[in-house]
């Protein structure tokens, strides 16, 4: 083997690739997986790393071999606390594993969801989790590993669903709120997978009940702007309303604006739930009352299944549900009147 790179310059794979005289595929193998690399081969690589000083570079790599150690996540909006928790879940199981999570949020515009997969795709990720509702053009492009993370209207052919049960926590809402006395309450919803099936778990227990369902927002957003002129309508409307259920701890923030905007306190005159357990809930100021959604093992589970199905990419694609639990704080309290 000759020595022909400059001091000058840092040493490339390829550099290496040339002293051991083998392609830079095989060199990015013997770095990645050096059991799949014959024993001559590998002693070579790792002799012209050696010599040369080469210090692996993760793009280089990749550029090699067409492969990262980089999973591709995409959101919908980045100012949604619930990403956070999944985010942390993901990185927990991935780290372990060499690989590392880049974000890109489709908000917003009705291509962005695509623009951003295509993004991530031209990264050469080596898979994709979905946190985000899927356009029909990405459904179509996506040709990775890939993993939907909560309910979508919308789920890529061949690929895993890993997802809190939103119907059994819509139901442990209700169930709640039932339990403190309750009986004229509203939800505010949206117009998302995630939402619906919140909304229907709520309908289905306040049906059981006897009781109206009174619903508002279902085909809008879940910010917290969306939650306050949908409780603003639903305090309107309802006057004799006494609790909320809000399908995210943002839109319960936004319940709060509403009810203090027309002389209410939470939870004196009117209690509020919200969903996710995000920071926002658990933040000593505002004390929500919550449903767990567990986003955290929604993240850790998407990963792991990500990555078994970077293993085995012919496995027949499967749905897991994550139980909700419900996180009573200062929110919520019992009907006095």
């Amino acid at each position: 083997m000759t020595l022909n790179t400059p001091r000058s310059r840092r040493p490339t794979i390829y550099d290496v690739a040339k002293s051991a005289g083998v392609s830079p595929s095989l060199v990015s193998l013997v770095l990645q997986n050096p059991s799949r690399v014959s024993d001559k081969r590998r002693e070579a690589v790792l002799a012209a790393i050696s010599q040369l000083g080469y210090r692996p570079s993760r793009a280089a790599t990749a550029l090699a071999s067409s492969q990262t150690k980089s999973i591709g996540l995409v959101i919908d909006d980045f100012r949604n606390p619930w990403f956070v928790d999944l985010l942390r879940g993901m990185e927990s199981a991935l780290e372990v594993h060499g690989y590392q999570v880049t974000v890109a949020d489709s908000r917003p515009g009705q291509n962005r969801i695509k623009e951003a997969t295509d993004g991530l795709l031209a990264m050469h990720v080596a898979g994709l989790v979905i946190a985000a509702e899927p356009s029909e053009p990405m459904l179509a492009g996506t040709w990775v590993p890939t993993v939907v993370a909560g309910w979508r209207n919308g789920v890529p052919a061949g690929a895993d669903l890993i997802t809190n049960d939103d119907d059994g926590g819509g139901r442990l809402a209700a169930g709640h709120l039932l339990e403190l006395g309750h009986t004229r309450i509203g939800h505010l919803s949206g117009s998302d997978g995630a939402a619906a099936h919140r909304r229907e778990g709520f309908r289905g227990r306040m049906a059981a009940a006897g009781l109206e369902a009174r619903i508002a927002g279902e085909s809008g957003g879940t910010s917290e702007e969306d939650g306050y002129a949908s409780a603003c309508w639903l305090l309107d409307r309802y006057s004799d309303t006494t609790a909320i259920f809000a399908a995210n701890d943002t839109m319960a923030v936004g319940a709060f604006a509403a009810a203090k905007a027309r002389g209410r306190s939470v939870p004196d005159d009117l209690s509020v739930i919200g969903y996710d357990n995000s920071p926002l809930a658990k933040s000593r100021y505002l004390d929500i009352t919550t449903v767990d959604n567990r986003s955290d093992v929604v993240g850790a589970d998407s990963a792991q299944t990500l990555l078994a199905r970077i293993q085995d990419p012919g496995q027949a694609p499967g749905r897991k549900l994550i139980e909700p639990t419900l996180v009573v704080r200062g929110t919520t309290s019992r009907i006095t009147g």
